[in-house]
């Protein structure tokens, strides 16, 4: 195996989910933390296209002082959570598009009486 110099990886436990109680060797950023989401795929079966399990990190606990986290863990981010399929759901930006949301007001002008 080739060495990998001065790339640094840190077990990290995952929970919730299939990967649930399990230990992976994740590698750290250049600040010295994991990324914030874990996408694993997962091959199908059948050949069709392969399902991604999503986790988020979280703080794995805080110090008592400083309330630093002592550390990371991943937890199961499910499907039907808001955001979990997409990338860089967690900034909004001023200048981006809001979310489209679902409208009391039938198709047409808001003041259209005759339908």
């Amino acid at each position: 195996m080739a060495d990998t110099g001065g790339v640094k990886s840190e077990e990290t436990p995952f929970e919730g989910g299939p990967m649930d109680g399990r230990s992976l060797p994740i590698l750290l950023g250049p600040t010295g933390t994991p990324p914030k989401t874990y996408r694993i795929p997962v091959p199908d079966d059948a050949g069709g296209p392969p399902t991604v399990l999503v986790y988020r990190r979280v703080p794995r606990g805080h110090s008592k002082r400083l309330g630093l986290p002592k550390g990371w863990k991943y937890e199961y981010s499910a499907g039907d959570e808001k955001g979990a399929g997409k990338r860089g759901s967690g900034l909004r930006w001023p200048w981006s598009k809001p979310d489209p949301a679902p409208d009391a007001t039938p198709g047409g002008k808001p003041d259209d009486t005759h339908g």
